[in-house]
């Protein structure tokens, strides 16, 4: 009996590890550095498959972080600027939240943005700068879905965080607060060859690791 309870727990890490290797990478390039960032398709295939749309069809190429809080969030993906005002982008049709798939809105980690509607998210989505519990299911009605995590460039994720903030026009309604005053733009976002950023990132461990010492 101990054998098969032994066997069962190894086949279940072994299927977790699967699964967590076919995640998806992408990169995100933006006016302050680069993000690597990795999406949980296995627990949010919803928000998952929206993101990897709008990736593919270059949506967010070119489109601004436009709300920014120090110790809190930075968002982005839907408002692009022109003749200093927020210009928001078509979208395509809301999402259901995936807010109870029980991942948590720690700092790092990727989360679809929305309104009031739990089901409303489109192209928006931010990044935790802290760990916001608060944000989880079943809070703020329904919770902010996490589908992904900063692997490589949360010091990138700090640089944008403290950036000077202030107040924008809005191209169609009324302006908007905590607006970086300087233009924090998303140059692209690709998805990357996983086992080539596992690879890359294996190797750049083993450099950094201390060599062993020998004899002249």
């Amino acid at each position: 009996m101990k054998r098969l309870i032994i066997m069962a727990v190894a086949l279940f890490s072994f299927n977790s590890m699967a699964l967590a290797a076919s995640n998806k990478i992408v990169e995100m390039k933006t006016s302050e550095g680069d993000v690597t960032i990795e999406l949980f398709e296995d627990k949010s295939p919803i928000s998952t498959k929206n993101f990897l749309a709008y990736t593919n069809d270059k949506y967010y190429d070119g489109t601004v972080f436009h709300r920014v809080i120090k110790g809190f969030m930075i968002q982005g993906g839907g408002f692009t600027i022109k003749d200093k005002k927020l210009h928001p982008k078509e979208t395509k049709a809301p999402i259901k939240n995936e807010a109870t798939n029980g991942l948590s809105n720690k700092r790092g980690t990727l989360a679809m943005a929305r309104t009031s509607d739990p089901d409303s998210a489109t192209s928006q989505f931010f990044i935790n700068h802290a760990d916001n519990k608060a944000l989880d299911y079943p809070n703020h009605g329904g919770g902010y879905a996490v589908f992904g995590k900063v692997t490589k460039g949360l010091d990138v994720l700090d640089k944008i965080a403290n950036v000077t903030t202030g107040t924008m026009p809005h191209a169609s309604g009324p302006s908007m607060g905590d607006v970086p005053t300087k233009e924090v733009k998303i140059i692209s976002i690709k998805v990357v060859d996983a086992s080539k950023e596992s690879k890359e990132s294996k190797e750049s461990k083993e450099s950094k690791a201390p060599k062993a010492a020998t004899k002249g």
